[in-house]
This record gives C-alpha cells, structure tokens and sequence, in this order.
C-alpha cells in the first residue's frame, strides 16, 4: 500500500484553504469594522496595507504562497517518515499498538 501522499494535491489543497479564509476574513472586516483584522494582514503579509483592491491582491497571492511553503516543507517529510516507517519492520504499527497496549 502506497501511503505517499502527492506533493501537488496538498499544495494546492493548502494554498486553497489559506486563500478561502484570507477572503472570508476580508469579507468579515469588511462587514464588521470595528472588529477588522486587517491590521494582523499587516503584520503577516508584506504589501498588504488595507482594505483596497491592490493590498487584497497582494494578500491573495502572498496566501496562496504560504500554502506552498507549508506544504514543500510538510510532505517532503510526511512522506519520508511513512517510507521509513515501511522500512524498519519493528516501528510497524502492530509492534507499535502492542508497546503501547502494555
């Protein structure tokens, strides 16, 4: 059984999910004021420096690009745990449960 998980999938999965709430905190700021968050983008996000259509770009871009960052980072060793797991007969997962039953 393969338990590799594909670089590209996670990548965009990742950069989908970071986009989609960057927009639903905009939206959130945009619809309570005196609740924004924008100035937390501020802080995480170069260039971002409000709530206009230039910074939301930026935002946009720059998300999408720390979900590749996490991801190029997160699957290289997923993946090399899970072959090295696959490969050291005594970290199998019923050697495992059975230390950790006792």
């Amino acid at each position: 059984m393969n338990r590799r998980i594909s670089l590209m999938a996670v990548g965009h999965a990742t950069s989908a999910l970071l986009v989609i709430s960057f927009i639903l905190c905009v939206g959130f700021d945009l619809l309570f004021p005196e609740q924004a968050m924008y100035r937390a983008w501020q802080d995480l996000l170069p260039g971002f420096n409000g709530l206009d259509a230039r910074s939301f770009l930026f935002g946009l871009v720059e998300t999408y690009g720390y979900g590749w960052y996490v991801t190029l980072i997160w699957v290289p060793l997923y993946n090399y745990v899970v072959t090295r797991q696959a490969r050291i007969p005594h970290l199998s997962r019923s050697t495992v449960s059975h230390h950790v039953q006792h």
